[in-house]
């Protein structure tokens, strides 16, 4: 299935191709169009479809470029936005019964700088409810497959929006990341997906949940689809109160001398982060890599981070936020939540305002570990995930590096929450498949507000690949 993904052009193509007149934007939301209806039917990455908004967007769109007015970077093109995010006058249901008809009043900022970009928003993707899982299954949309294996789970939470443009339906979508919810997929689908730094994209107004772990990002077929993204939506928003003020950055710029700055980083590489159970697939296809780089010139040393496992830290941050957020529905809507989420929401009850305060002190200190690493080394390659996408029905891979899983976000997830904890910027690159024919992706994190040497460093990275 994944092999037709080629017939959907990439995101930086088509809008060259669309503001040179190469191409219409009516032209690419029909295809998009006919490959959701060929291919969503097996692997339900989309909510809700919008055929008759994108296809009177792609007349305006196309009418200006005739008119020769003036055009956004991403006019015309065809981008698909995660059910978690608000669109306005658009369900927005957080993959919930609890919000079956809610309609959001508001856009999101990042929705509302894609729209100002000239982008095309063709439709919602699926997501866990509450966006509290690391597979795409609820009761209201049902289940996402991974297109490579339609037995088998794209990620969470952000599973829809990796699957839709694995699958070619879209060249680009936004996801969130509370803890891996955009690296996860993507390494899962074979796609790149961005974490940005925290508060360099505003993620109001929305859904609170992960309040101070998530983050709003692109996932794209390229590198440079995402930076062309990230140039769309990153920036202070005044509206935000965990925004971030900063200077604009052109991102995609960045990209047209990255290897030469990779080449003159500090580059660290770790299989395992000193403790973390890894496939024995996932642990030699990265070494490959990192092998790979070292040829190429790129001075590289193992190393790391003296922090130990982030998993029991991160829940109880998630934990706390998730019952300031869902808590309230427990009483008229938990017999009708997905059992497991109930009883996370639940156990959020359990903890105090004195054990949140006490996670954050120990983040604090955590990040500090962190920040004094990144004085040391520019970038920290790892592997995305530890696994590969498992079979559908289950919450969780049975084994990492050989050993058993215990229930919920345990230690097969623990590449994802470092950057979460201390919001560092993080990119996920696919490097091939397993023996299976899975996708593997490799982690490039860096130190906050770098977001652009990331991209740099996983686009040499991508290059190794072609």
């Amino acid at each position: 299935m994944t092999s037709r993904a080629q017939r959907i052009p990439d995101l930086v193509g088509t809008a060259r191709s669309i503001a040179s007149g190469d191409t219409t934007s009516t032209a690419v939301v029909e295809r998009c169009l006919d490959r959701i209806q060929d291919v969503d039917g097996d692997i339900g990455a989309f909510t809700v479809v919008f055929r008759d908004n994108a296809r009177a967007a792609a007349a305006q769109a196309d009418a200006a470029v005739r008119a020769g007015s003036a055009l956004g970077p991403l006019h015309g093109v065809p981008i698909a936005i995660k059910d978690h995010i608000w669109m306005q006058g658009e369900l927005a249901t957080n993959g919930s019964l609890a919000y079956e008809h809610f309609i959001a009043p508001k856009d999101c900022t990042a929705v509302a700088r894609l729209r100002q970009a000239g982008a095309i928003l063709i439709g919602k993707t699926n997501n866990p409810e509450f966006c509290y899982r690391g597979f795409t299954d609820n009761a209201l949309w049902g289940v996402t497959r991974n297109p490579h294996d339609l037995g088998r789970t794209p990620g969470g939470s952000s599973g829809g929006s990796a699957a839709a443009v694995a699958a070619g339906m879209v060249p680009g979508s936004l996801g969130t990341d509370g803890g891996g919810s955009i690296r996860l997929p993507a390494a899962f689908c074979g796609v790149v997906g961005h974490k940005p730094t925290f508060g360099v994209v505003p993620k109001d107004p929305g859904f609170h949940g992960w309040k101070t772990l998530s983050v709003t990002g692109p996932i794209a077929r390229s590198v440079r689809d995402c930076a062309a993204i990230m140039d769309a939506i990153a920036g202070p928003d005044p509206t935000d109160d965990l925004s971030f003020p900063s200077a604009p950055t052109a991102y995609s710029a960045m990209l047209d001398t990255a290897e030469p700055v990779l080449r003159r980083l500090r580059v660290a590489y770790s299989t395992d982060l000193g403790f973390a159970p890894v496939d024995g697939d996932v642990r030699q296809r990265f070494t490959t890599i990192v092998e790979r780089l070292r040829s190429s010139g790129i001075t590289l040393a193992e190393a790391h981070p003296p922090t130990g496992d982030p998993n029991q830290l991160w829940n109880d941050i998630a934990l706390c936020e998730g019952y300031a957020s869902e808590g309230p529905l427990l009483q008229d809507w938990e017999k009708k939540m997905t059992p497991g989420i109930a009883q996370i929401v639940r156990e959020g009850a359990s903890k105090s305002a004195a054990d949140y305060i006490n996670a954050l002190y120990r983040r604090a200190e955590y990040t500090e570990h962190w920040l004094q690493f990144f004085e040391e080394y520019d970038i920290l390659l790892t592997p995305t995930a530890q696994v590969t996408a498992f079979p559908l029905g289950q919450d969780t891979p049975a084994t990492a590096g050989g050993l058993p899983v215990d229930p919920f976000f345990d230690a097969w997830s623990a590449m994802f929450y470092p950057a979460n904890l201390t919001g560092q910027p993080a990119t996920s690159i696919p490097i091939g498949l397993s023996d299976q024919g899975l996708p593997i992706g490799i982690q490039a994190m860096g130190r906050r507000f770098d977001d652009a040497t990331v991209l740099a460093a996983a686009a040499t990275i991508e290059g190794l690949q072609q």
